[in-house]
């Protein structure tokens, strides 16, 4: 019985450290987990006056069974009562793990091809920096990678940032988030 028991609890534990050898990690040269953000990831516009520029994003450990990601950037300290969507990106090829700064651009292609950004609460297609009201304290900005079931998500092209919130979230495999900070005095 202890035998069987130990060959068991081993063999649990050989299976277990290897599902952990590769998390998936998203990693940034821009941003930083619980740091605030450059300038440059403030927005243009509202009383702004940043450079509007969507960070460097890495990210490594696939998830198996991974075959598209998607980009969420999402503010949940707005004063709206639902948070503000910054960025959505669907429909990145599972061969991309990296997104160049500015790839969030609205008025370059700077993309990965094949994919769609989805208008953020600002109102255009791509990235809106940081633009909290001033002396409303610091904010919390969740960049975050979706490791996505299937190849494409199929959106109008006028979907809400809640739509693709939920069919991104409906069809994600594993996430992988950094939480960065901005306030405006």
């Amino acid at each position: 019985m202890f035998k069987s028991f130990t060959i068991v609890t081993l063999l649990a534990l050989s299976l277990s450290s290897a599902v952990f050898a590769d998390t998936f990690k998203l990693s940034s040269q821009d941003i930083a987990q619980g740091e605030f953000m450059p300038k440059a990831q403030e927005f243009t516009g509202f009383g702004c006056t940043g450079g509007d520029l969507s960070p460097h994003l890495k990210w490594s450990g696939i998830p198996k069974g991974t075959k598209s990601f998607a980009i969420t950037a999402y503010d949940p300290d707005a004063p709206t009562g639902s948070g503000w969507w910054h960025w959505q990106i669907v429909n990145i090829p599972n061969t991309v793990t990296e997104v160049a700064a500015g790839a969030g651009s609205t008025k370059k292609e700077l993309a990965p091809k094949g994919s769609m950004q989805i208008q953020n609460d600002y109102g255009s297609r791509g990235f809106g920096g940081a633009c909290p009201p001033k002396g409303h304290g610091v904010h919390h900005y969740r960049f975050t990678v979706h490791a996505l079931s299937v190849e494409k998500i199929e959106l109008p092209a006028d979907a809400s940032g809640a739509l693709a919130g939920y069919m991104i979230n409906a069809n994600t495999i594993a996430t992988s988030t950094i939480e960065s900070l901005y306030k405006r005095d």
